[in-house]
């Protein structure tokens, strides 16, 4: 027994991570759902091999329960529409070079007509196969079965299995990405307080480029978390979580912006500066404190937007704000050096002024009080577009005078506690 406790010690750590990992998931849940497919499938078709059910069910389960049922739809669609055309055709032409060419092209105007998206190809193909062969009514209608068979079976395994919330993953994503925005602003802090070579303001200038790369990442792994949030049971307020790790994003990706253009301003200096030092010792000693002490908050920033329990996240809006307003008094204390030393030399006054600009863009980015009223605008956006989107639902409530702002007036209580 011992020994076996010590092999899931050791394997255990390793097969929680593996559950994590979308790839796997995805392999098992389409390997399991394709086997099952074809065992109702070998009952219930006439058909010897009914392969279009496992094939079904591995192109329509996927990660999460929303793609699951948006592509099962559209695949039955794109079947269905196919088996049609290709009866119709049966009925009046054979199999030839002509009547295939025919037959593609009406099954590739049908699949736009029908709107299957990525499934159009699956009309024609459906349709080629049926027409290929003799008994076309069995066959179609058989193949039909068997997609209705993958299709069922490949929702029921993302019910009956539900699919993780990939949200977790996401907000290690975003906290990756905050990580790499302060170890390069802490370089750069460290580089601007001594003798900067032009090739090391390049350089970090390159690294902030780099960073945009590191953005669609974690774009990615945001849609497929907003994709698990939807239509998902386990997740109660999925509107609140999808604007709040969103509009997170969309802050942290503006201040790469702005961090690639204090790295442009601090380049554009020691060009003009070499061989001396961007700032004299003491305004390049406070511009690396100021430098840490935003780093810092843009980790804190990252994360309180990930946080999902209401104490954790007001222990780190409450982190925040204090970094802020180190930061903010730091940045009064350069503002004042930089104004002094422009009143002795006035060269690269517009540089000096440049970075205070970049720095005061991050800070107000970061800013509680401007995140609030944005995620609050994002909240009645997406009410609003919620009620555009289904207005028969919205008259139906109204009939029955159920209480709109109950939901959204949950939201916004709880988006309070999150710095809203």
């Amino acid at each position: 027994m011992r020994d076996v406790r010590d092999v899931w010690a050791v394997v255990g750590p390793q097969f929680r991570k593996w559950h994590q990992e979308p790839v796997v998931v995805q392999s098992v849940r389409s390997a399991a759902a394709a086997s099952i497919a074809y065992v109702i499938a070998v009952r219930l078709s006439p058909e010897p091999a009914p392969l279009t059910a496992p094939l079904t069910a591995l192109l329509v389960v996927q990660v999460t329960l929303y793609s699951t049922l948006t592509t099962g739809i559209r695949r039955v669609n794109s079947v269905v529409a196919g088996v049609v055309v290709a009866i119709g055709f049966s009925l009046l032409v054979g199999l030839t070079w002509w009547s295939l060419a025919l037959l593609i092209l009406a099954s590739l105007a049908v699949g736009h007509l029908v709107r299957v998206s990525e499934f159009v190809p699956e009309v024609a193909i459906s349709a080629m196969l049926v027409l290929g062969v003799t008994r076309v009514g069995d066959t179609a209608w058989a193949r039909v079965l068997e997609t209705l068979i993958g299709a069922v079976v490949g929702l029921g395994c993302n019910l009956l299995f539900a699919p993780p919330v990939w949200v977790g993953a996401a907000g290690q994503s975003i906290e990756d990405l905050a990580r790499r925005v302060r170890q390069l602003m802490l370089r750069m802090g460290e580089e601007a307080a001594g003798r900067t070579p032009v090739e090391h303001a390049t350089a970090r200038l390159h690294e902030a480029r780099r960073l945009d790369h590191d953005i669609v990442g974690v774009d990615a792994a945001l849609r497929q978390a907003e994709d698990s949030l939807k239509l998902n049971p386990r997740v109660r307020e999925g509107l609140l979580h999808r604007i709040v790790l969103r509009t997170g994003l969309d802050t942290l990706e503006i201040c790469t912006v702005v961090l690639r253009v204090l790295a442009r301003t601090l380049t554009d200096l020691a060009k003009e500066r070499d061989p001396e030092p961007l700032f004299d010792p003491q305004v390049g000693a406070v511009m690396e404190q100021l430098l840490s002490e935003v780093a810092d908050a843009v980790v804190s920033f990252a994360v309180l937007v990930t946080t999902d329990v209401s104490q954790n996240a007001e222990s780190a809006e409450t982190r925040l704000t204090a970094e802020l307003t180190t930061a903010s008094a730091t940045r009064d204390k350069l503002a004042q050096l930089l104004l002094e030393g422009v009143q002795r030399d006035a060269r690269q006054w517009h540089l000096h002024g440049a970075v205070l600009t970049e720095v005061n863009r991050i800070l107000d980015e970061l800013d509680t009080e401007h995140r609030s009223r944005r995620l609050m605008e994002e909240l009645d956006r997406g009410a609003r577009e919620q009620r555009e989107r289904r207005p028969h639902l919205t008259r139906l409530r109204n009939r029955l005078r159920v209480p709109m702002p109950t939901r959204r007036s949950r939201n916004r209580r709880t988006a309070s506690r999150r710095s809203l």
